[in-house]
């Protein structure tokens, strides 16, 4: 049964490039676990919205698993605990 999270993001104080930056590098990865980013926006970061939300489509959990054990993306903890505060994660499902 495919999984399909939802990745809300807020970085640390004047870190969105870099939030923006490992992002890019590990969201690279999610293709090579059979997921798929079915969308990524950014806001301003203001009034406590989170920078960044992503939803993203894995053919199963153990598919997203695999992405977030992925040692690549394991190896760039300091550098995403130095740009990210916070970090939600839940299930959504696609209605559109």
């Amino acid at each position: 049964m495919a999984r399909t999270v939802c990745v809300m993001l807020w970085e640390r104080e004047g870190r969105a490039s870099d939030l923006a930056a490992y992002e890019d590098t590990v969201l690279a990865l999610v293709a090579e676990h059979g997921g798929a980013v079915l969308s990524r926006v950014r806001s301003n970061g203001e009034s406590g919205v989170p920078r960044e939300v992503q939803v993203i489509r894995f053919p199963n959990a153990a598919a997203f698993d695999g992405y977030l054990n992925d040692g690549r993306r394991l190896a760039l903890a300091a550098q995403r605990d130095a740009a990210i505060e916070r970090t939600d994660v839940f299930d959504v499902e696609q209605i559109v």
